[in-house]
C-alpha cells in the first residue's frame, strides 16, 4: 500500500494515515494490524501496531464519520506493517488465514506436516499422478491427502475463503468463474496407485479419518504395518515420507538403529524406485548408508530440514 522512511513512531502514524484505507475496504469490515520488524529502531512493535491501527481508524473517521471495528481473532481484513532500520512498509493481506489452512478440520499426529510443505515435497520429488506413490510412515496422512488431490485435479484451498474477497475491488463474478473452471478440471473420485502405511494403528485411523473428511478415502490404499516388513507395491514408483527426527530425549538412540534398517530395506526391496526422505536431523540420514543424489534445504515450521533424494538403482547405491 505504501513505503516510507521513518525516524519515530509518529512518522509511522502519519505515513499510515496518508493511505486512503476506506477506498480499499468498507467500514462494515473488521480489521487487524500485525507488525514485524528487523533491526527496527523502535521501543515496542506492539506500540507501532497501535499507531497504525489508530491511523486506519482515523482515516475512516475523517472520511466517513465512523470507523471499522477491530477483531483480533478472525478479522475480515489484515493490515501488515513491516519495519527495517529505515523503512516502513504497509501491506493489505489478500490471503487471510495462512495458505496452508485448506478450509477443513483435520486430525494431526505428533509431528504434523503443514499441507503446503507436503505439496512441495511431492512437487520436488517429480512425482506424477500416473506413477505409484508410497508414504510408508504416513502419520496423519498429510502427504497422502495432497497426493490424492493432485491426482484428481482438485484445487487446494477450494473450500476456504480468501482475504481478497473482503476488499472493495473484489470481482465476485470473476472469482465464481475461476472457481467453476477449477471444479471443471476435477476428475471422478476413484482408486489411484497411492499407498500409505504406518506402524501405529492410531496414525492409520487418523489418516483414514482425514481422507474421509475430504471424500478421498477410496483414492488411497492404507494399512497398518511395520515399515521394515513391507514390499514395493509396484516395480517402480516414488516414496515420499517424513520419518521421525528424534527431537525428544532418548528417541535419537532408537532411530539410530532404525535408519540403517531403512537403508537396507530400500536397497533390497525398492530397486527401481526413487525415495525422498525429509529429515530435521543432519546426522540420522547418514546412517541410511546410501548416497543421496540431492539434498534440498526446507523448513517444517521453525525446524530446518533437508529433503534427501535416493535413486534406487540395484547394486549402485550403498556406500562402503
Amino acid at each position: 500500500m505504501t513505503r516510507f522512511d521513518y525516524r519515530n513512531e509518529n512518522d509511522i502514524y502519519e505515513g499510515a494515515k496518508r493511505v486512503r484505507w476506506h477506498a480499499h475496504f468498507g467500514v462494515e469490515r473488521t480489521f487487524k494490524v500485525e507488525t514485524n520488524g528487523v533491526k527496527a529502531p523502535v521501543k515496542s512493535l506492539d506500540f507501532i501496531t497501535l499507531k497504525v491501527k489508530d491511523a486506519v481508524a482515523d482515516v475512516f473517521r475523517d472520511a466517513l464519520g465512523k470507523r471499522p471495528d477491530v477483531s483480533s481473532r478472525e478479522p475480515d481484513v489484515r493490515v501488515h506493517c513491516f519495519l527495517d532500520a529505515k523503512w516502513c512498509t504497509l501491506y493489505l493481506d489478500t490471503s487471510g488465514e495462512p495458505l496452508f489452512k485448506r478450509g477443513r478440520r483435520e486430525q494431526v499426529g505428533e509431528a504434523p506436516l503443514k499441507k503446503n510443505l507436503a505439496a512441495g515435497l511431492l512437487k520436488l520429488s517429480g512425482w506424477m499422478p500416473d506413477q505409484p506413490l508410497l508414504d510408508p510412515m504416513c502419520g496423519s496422512g498429510t502427504i497422502l491427502v495432497e497426493a490424492a488431490e493432485m491426482a484428481l485435479g482438485l484445487a487446494p484451498g477450494r473450500d476456504r475463503p480468501f482475504g481478497f474477497e473482503n476488499l472493495n475491488r473484489f470481482d465476485a463474478a470473476k472469482w465464481a468463474e475461476i472457481k467453476a473452471a477449477g471444479l471443471a478440471r476435477a476428475q471422478p473420485i476413484a482408486p489411484r496407485q497411492i499407498y500409505g502405511s504406518d506402524l501405529y494403528g492410531r496414525s492409520v485411523e487418523g489418516a483414514r479419518a482425514n481422507l474421509a473428511e475430504m471424500g478421498l478415502e477410496s483414492v488411497v490404499s492404507l494399512k497398518q504395518v511395520n515399515l521394515l516388513e513391507i514390499s514395493a507395491p509396484a516395480e517402480s514408483g516414488v516414496i515420499v515420507t517424513n520419518p521421525p527426527y528424534g527431537m525428544r530425549l532418548g528417541e535419537k538412540e532408537t532411530l539410530a538403529k532404525f535408519y540403517p534398517e531403512l537403508g537396507h530395506l530400500l536397497k533390497q526391496k525398492f530397486a527401481g524406485w526413487n525415495a525422498y526422505i525429509l529429515s530435521g536431523d543432519t546426522d540420522l540420514p547418514k546412517l541410511i548408508r546410501l548416497s543421496a543424489t540431492k539434498r534440498t534445504p526446507l523448513y517444517n515450521g521453525a525446524i530446518e530440514c533437508r529433503l534427501y533424494e535416493y535413486r534406487m538403482v540395484a547394486g549402485a547405491n550403498r556406500r562402503p
